[in-house]
């Protein structure tokens, strides 16, 4: 069985991301690793630079851990310029078409209406910290005796 010829080293998830085309090159065994010319090195150099992903800037990254019970569940959301290649290899039907855009609707909506009870909310938490009557007699947890 042919020995592995790179050098086994721990990875962690936080490092992996910002690893360089020198560590990688450095994983190797040292032995085969100075048997490379000079013209060699730099070829897997160059290769190595291309193939790790480069981040691209985003306006929003949102990632968070969901424990449940029985699972644990992870959100991720992302929110940038689509730096991807524009063409796609199918054409999407109108029934993926009229669904994406009804989805984007109703996250936006959703969206708007979570931000909207926020602040009024806030406005009224505010005002009642305040000491402020807009209706005298009238307060919420009045009507809320009064209708029970």
């Amino acid at each position: 069985m042919p020995q592995n010829p790179f050098r086994s080293e721990l990875v962690t998830r936080a490092s992996y991301p910002n690893r360089t085309a020198e560590q990688y090159f450095e994983a190797l065994a040292p032995k085969l690793r100075d048997s490379f010319t000079p013209e060699q090195t730099e070829a897997i150099y160059a290769l190595l630079q291309a193939a790790i992903p480069k981040p691209s800037p985003k306006l929003v990254d949102l990632r968070f851990a969901v424990d449940l019970v029985l699972a644990r569940f992870y959100v991720v959301l992302f929110v940038g310029q689509d730096r991807r290649q524009q063409k796609r290899s199918y054409v999407p039907s109108s029934v993926s078409r009229v669904g994406n855009a009804l989805a984007a609707v109703l996250l936006l909506l959703g969206l708007n209406l979570l931000i909207s009870l926020f602040v009024l909310l806030s406005v009224y938490l505010i005002k009642s910290a305040a000491g402020i009557d807009l209706f005298p007699d009238a307060h919420l947890g009045d009507q809320m005796q009064r209708l029970s």
